[in-house]
């Protein structure tokens, strides 16, 4: 999907404030919301420069995709040429980089990372590193694009930088991708010319448009290899900058005293844990010390079981946050606390006669233990009292300590189809973000549909499961939660008019075929089961299924929390006001778990309708 479609001609004739508003109206139609106002600044002064290269390169007649989004990824290119190639005729794709820097410098200690000169202390990703990973990912994920009868590459144009202001950054092309300034700019025409004909374009746009993506590996199929072999994943954008800055920390902290924490936030499938599988493959390559933390069991006993599976003295390496009340200072290089929004408030009760660490936050605790602690959270999933994971008070508890931070926000999206509209949709949904909740509009790689009964969700799922997804229904903890009977069957809880299932497996051996609670998200027989919020944070699967409970109803204009139906002991001391917002947190968790697709259903009628009202059409069949 491009926001615009046009040729190189209409580019350059196209006013730039008309350009840039046609740009923010498909913002605000697919996405949901207004751009950012250095978004439609670029459009307006970096569209121009690049219609006049291509202009002066003889290129009117290639097609322009303007705002790209990648498939399965809501990662958008500033633009994608299409035609065909001048020499062997196949199709042709040029991905384009634009960039407004006009001074640049790489970090010291990396390769890959930049500073701007007026950019502050936010690292930024080499601009042909960054177009070189958007050329691989293409390819990797187009059908079209899958064989050796299509030309990929990528441009990256500093198209206000001299050569001289951006020294450190020249010499990184290859044949893949390039880098071009306004000194090189008669370099770049000629390099266009070589990699798309001047005829026209519309064709090849139209295949690349078409072209059915590659859907993606589920995250706990290849966790084992990831870490004992590395490379089932790409890393993208600010996923590369994240991994980059905790690989430069590491050879700071080994040369000085000097400490930093990395402290990386993003939305439901925006790559937290793929980062902390990338680096626990990465550090035990290279014999550096890493644990990986979490304050959740399903999440670390589903790790454990998966590596174990391939080797069992990795599963030691999966601990739980509070596993370091008693750690040895800088013990370990590195600690990655994934799922860090988990942590909780209270003061660790260590056993050490130090007073002072025994009066240690969790935090403290936790960036005591290594030289280089990396956190990894999204805030919107603080689903108890007590939790506290924030980017703002692990910050502050950094450098209360005397540690540098540096801090990173994954503003893409990998699931849900890579649908950045259906996370806006949901936090409006929720009242997570302003703006209240609005229609949702149906989207090529993701589907979302309401279903008129438990009945009719549950067939929808089992029909993708038995054509070989995976489905899984949850709900909102409104129904208690039974022990397993003597003779083993779990106990229908949860009634909702003649439709009765029971939750998951209440603890951690298998009962009737179902598996344990740990691993109800990932292992076969948990779609005859409902999930609650605590064995599906963390987790994904191609289809979801959402019930609203009567903890969460509409009325009139909005929300109403009802604390009285909710059956999770662990929010009873909840204040009115707290009690909410965790109960939209925890919907907004089940919501997001899907890859493909998501079906609700409510069983308040009022709250079904307000569905009904924004998911026209979308019935679940």
């Amino acid at each position: 999907m491009a926001f615009l479609r046009m040729s190189a001609r209409t580019l350059g004739l196209t006013d730039p404030e008309s350009l840039a508003e046609q740009l923010a109206e498909r913002s605000r139609s697919v996405l949901f919301r207004e751009p950012p106002k250095g978004e439609r600044r670029a459009w307006r002064n970096s569209l121009p420069a690049l219609a006049q290269a291509l202009c002066d390169a003889g290129l009117e007649e290639v097609e322009v995709l303007l705002e790209y989004q990648m498939p399965l990824s809501s990662l958008r290119a500033d633009a994608v040429l299409a035609g065909t190639h001048p020499e062997t005729g196949k199709p042709s794709y040029v991905v384009i980089e634009l960039k407004q820097w006009e001074e640049a410098r790489l970090i010291p200690g990396t390769a890959d990372l930049c500073w701007l000169s007026s950019g502050g202390s936010q690292a930024r990703l080499h601009p042909v590193a960054q177009v070189r990973q958007y050329c691989e990912y293409l390819r990797d994920f187009t059908a079209v694009l899958d064989d050796a009868n299509s030309h990929v590459t990528g441009v990256a144009y500093l198209h206000n930088a001299q050569d001289r202001n951006v020294t450190e950054l020249l010499g990184m092309g290859d044949e893949r991708a390039h880098l071009f300034t306004d000194s090189s700019r008669g370099e770049l025409i000629r390099h266009l010319q070589t990699q798309i004909s001047p005829l026209d374009g519309a064709l090849e746009a139209d295949l690349l448009l078409d072209s059915p993506a590659i859907p993606g590996q589920q995250l706990m199929r290849v966790a084992a290899d990831e870490i004992l072999n590395g490379g089932n994943f790409r890393l993208m954008d600010e996923q590369q900058v994240a991994v980059s800055l905790v690989k430069r920390a590491i050879g700071i902290s080994r040369q000085s005293d000097r400490k930093e924490v990395i402290v990386v936030s993003g939305g439901p499938g925006s790559g937290k844990s793929l980062i902390a599988l990338h680096l626990m493959g990465y550090l035990g390559r290279n014999r550096r010390s890493v644990v990986h933390a979490t304050g959740s069991k399903s999440f670390t006993t589903t790790l454990r079981h998966v590596v174990g599976q391939k080797n069992n003295g990795l599963a030691k390496l999966f601990r739980y946050f509070l596993d370091f009340r008693n750690a040895e200072k800088n013990a370990l290089d590195v600690i990655i606390c994934d799922e860090a929004h988990r942590i909780r408030h209270q003061v660790g009760k260590s056993n050490s006669p130090d007073v002072h660490r025994s009066m240690r936050s969790q935090v403290a605790e936790l960036i005591d233990a290594a030289r280089v602690p990396v956190f990894l959270l999204d805030e919107h999933q603080i689903v108890r009292p007590g939790e506290m994971g924030s980017v703002r008070e692990i910050g502050a508890a950094a450098e209360t300590r005397g540690c540098a931070v540096r801090r990173v926000n994954l503003n893409e999206q990998f699931r849900s189809g890579g649908s950045r509209a259906y996370e806006e949709w949901v936090l409006r949904l929720l009242g997570l973000e302003l703006g209240g909740p609005v229609c949702w509009n149906p989207e090529p790689n993701f589907e979302l549909l309401l279903a008129d009964s438990p009945q009719q969700l549950e067939a929808h799922l089992r029909r993708w499961q038995d054509a070989g997804s995976t489905a899984r229904m949850t709900a909102g903890f409104c129904w208690p939660w039974s022990e397993p009977r003597r003779d083993g069957t779990l106990v229908d809880d949860i009634v909702i008019g003649d439709w009765r299932r029971p939750w998951n497996v209440k603890g951690e051996r298998e009962v009737s075929g179902g598996p344990p609670s740990s691993l109800w998200a990932t292992e076969q027989g948990g779609i005859g089961q409902v999930g609650c919020i605590y064995t599906a944070q963390g987790f994904e699967y191609a289809w979801n299924g959402t019930i609203f409970g009567p903890d969460l109803v509409w009325r009139d204009n909005g929300w109403q929390a009802v604390k009285a139906e909710c059956e999770d002991s662990s929010l009873e001391r909840a204040t009115p006001q707290e009690f909410s917002r965790l109960i939209r947190n925890r919907y907004k968790v089940l919501l997001t778990r899907g890859l493909a697709g998501t079906v609700l259903y409510s069983t308040d009628p009022e709250t079904q309708a307000k569905f009904r009202t924004l998911i026209p059409g979308g019935t679940a069949p």
